[in-house]
């Protein structure tokens, strides 16, 4: 018997210890910088990052010479059904925390399991905007056109698209205004590899200041500040 209470005293102690590991790392890792990359091309593309205080969405403009994502990302799919919009932002996220939980008082624990242990599956929250105005929690950041090919082809990869190349939408009453809508994606959610992370990912990817590693969107935001 009290080998058995031993082992179970030692996995809580190694438990609690992993958890003070991966709040150190949350805490340090995203102080250490990733540069931006150093380019002679003219900056001419205009794109933002975006939090709403935990989690974070890449903006893109909706019509560029390199690409329309309304052709991809359907203005019809919306509630609104609007086409006057010229921006349209992306995040990643855990397909059960964005569809089960609205609100942060409707987290299920079953929810919260899912997400932290890469037990679910994953979506793409797409909303568009009719304008986009910089402040603390909305940050412009210019890009070159080679740069921005490059976050176009991260975006695009990341989404889930059936046998005709097409993207999956999820039909879902649990849409967060009358101008977004959800689509399936690749990859799995978990606290390793949060929303943020992913959008920290982006900004890699563009050649632009990111955190060396982050699950929060202050990871991010600090580095724009």
């Amino acid at each position: 018997m009290k080998k058995i209470i031993l082992v179970i005293l030692k996995t809580i102690w190694a438990f609690i210890g992993l958890i003070a590991v991966y709040v150190l790392l949350v805490l340090a890792l995203p102080y250490f910088e990733t540069p931006a990359q150093q380019v002679s091309e003219p900056k001419t593309v205009e794109t933002f990052i975006l939090t709403n205080g935990v989690h974070t969405d890449i903006v893109v403009p909706i019509k560029s010479k390199q690409i329309d994502w309304s052709k991809e990302i359907l203005f019809s799919n919306t509630t609104s059904k609007s086409t006057d919009f010229k921006y349209l932002s992306i995040g990643w996220g855990d397909k059960g925390f964005y569809l089960d939980t609205p609100e942060w008082a409707d987290l299920k624990v079953s929810t919260a399991i899912n997400a932290a242990f890469w037990l679910g599956e994953s979506a793409m929250h797409c909303t568009f905007y009719k304008t986009m105005t910089e402040s603390k929690d909305c940050k412009r950041i210019m890009l070159t056109e080679k740069q921005y090919a490059d976050l176009i082809n991260f975006i695009q990869k990341k989404f889930d698209r059936d046998e005709a190349g097409n993207l999956m939408l999820i039909k879902t009453d649990a849409v967060y205004t009358a101008n977004d809508a959800f689509y399936d994606a690749q990859g799995s959610y978990s606290f390793l590899n949060t929303c943020n992370t992913w959008t920290n990912n982006a900004l890699k990817t563009a050649g632009q200041k990111a955190a060396f590693w982050t699950a929060t969107d202050f990871g991010i935001f600090q580095h724009y500040d």
